[in-house]
């Protein structure tokens, strides 16, 4: 089983937008040995959750040579004035 905290699960979902199924099962089956601060980081995930603030998903691993900026924004023309590479 993955080793996480609610933190890390808050931030992670927090700043991709999306919980994954195995952080949600990871929540509901050690939410009884949470302390205060931890069930109320769970509460708030649920009511974005709720919100559709955070979506139930999965996250795209970032491991691939080009960004998603040099995938879609770049043949755009935001850096069209640099030289090109050869």
């Amino acid at each position: 089983m993955l080793l996480m905290t609610v933190g890390e699960v808050f931030l992670h979902s927090l700043s991709s937008g999306v919980i994954t199924e195995t952080e949600m099962q990871w929540l509901t089956t050690e939410q009884a040995n949470f302390n205060r601060q931890e069930e109320a980081t769970a509460l708030r995930l649920g009511r974005l959750l709720d919100a559709g603030e955070l979506n139930l998903g999965c996250r795209i691993p970032r491991n691939s040579s080009r960004s998603l900026a040099d995938e879609w924004l770049e043949p755009l023309g935001r850096r069209r004035h640099l030289p090109r590479k050869a």
